[in-house]
């Protein structure tokens, strides 16, 4: 049960993050004729056109994009993970719409509101190793390798669908849109995690070549080996040293964990990063 627990919870945090921007978009932005960003703002633009369910054209347009995140993201774990947010998320929007009323008409309620739970929402997501589909995964693999904030660069391509929406809805709208965007891109990077992009973890563990392997091969980071000995004991043991962005670090848990469920980890704030798959030089 213990080693089922991360998985599971990590499940349930996907679940109520789903749930959350579903709740966003029923709640507070449809209702209001206030787009989201990416695809589910366009199939919220179609809705008001033709009529087409939200969650079922989200679904539908997220096909090609989980091909390209899995593939480029390398795993297992980031597709299936991914899949199961987007899914569950477009079911809520559909599903849970006759149950999800329109709360309120007033414009800084539904656009403080509306974002708060839409950042909360994808931010719990990502701190499971998953996505809600569309630019969210556009944005994990900007920030991996530019170490882009991801709640930034959802925002910058956000622009697109919002241009759309001049035109279907006017500028009033667009402008509580561009809200609604700022807001929910700030409550996604304190979920996870204010300060800086990046995270360094030190690994003290009897299994430094295992540990290695799956952080260079599951992950993409690199590992720096250091010797190290015990103060107390004198014995030696192997230390390793990787630094990951803020969205990595429950990976990096998990794969230690997977290793060496005894290997002592400490993750500290890593205050500037300069180097491949970060911040780079000049």
């Amino acid at each position: 049960m213990q080693r089922a627990w991360p998985v599971l919870r990590d499940y349930l945090l996907i679940t109520i993050g789903a749930v959350l921007v579903a709740a966003s978009v029923n709640m507070f932005l449809t209702p209001n004729r206030v787009v989201m960003g990416g695809l589910t703002g366009g199939a919220q633009l179609l809705n008001t056109f033709l009529g087409t369910p939200i969650g079922l054209v989200t679904l539908i347009a997220n096909i090609p994009l989980f091909v390209i995140g899995f593939r480029s993201l390398g795993g297992f774990v980031f597709g299936v993970r991914t899949i199961y947010a987007t899914v569950v998320m477009s079911l809520a929007i559909d599903l849970l719409a006759p149950y999800m009323r329109p709360v309120t008409a007033d414009p800084l309620l539904y656009t403080l509101y509306g974002g708060l739970l839409d950042g909360l929402g994808v931010g719990l997501v990502f701190r499971a190793r998953g996505t809600t589909g569309g630019v969210d995964i556009i944005a994990r693999l900007l920030e991996r390798r530019f170490a882009l904030r991801p709640g930034r660069s959802i925002l910058a391509m956000n622009l697109v669908v919002f241009g759309l929406a001049l035109f279907a809805y006017g500028p009033e709208n667009v402008l509580y849109a561009l809200l609604v965007a700022f807001i929910g891109s700030v409550a996604l990077d304190y979920v996870l995690a204010a300060g800086s992009g990046a995270r360094q973890a030190f690994i003290i563990t009897t299994q430094p070549e295992p540990i290695t392997q799956a952080l260079l091969h599951d992950l993409g980071r690199g590992v720096t080996l250091i010797e190290g000995q015990g103060g107390y004991t004198g014995a030696r043991r192997a230390v390793l040293l990787c630094v990951v962005a803020r969205s990595e670090i429950s990976f990096l848990n998990a794969l230690v964990s997977r290793v060496d469920p005894h290997a002592f980890v400490v993750i500290g704030e890593a205050q500037e990063v300069v180097g491949e798959g970060f911040v780079q030089r000049g």
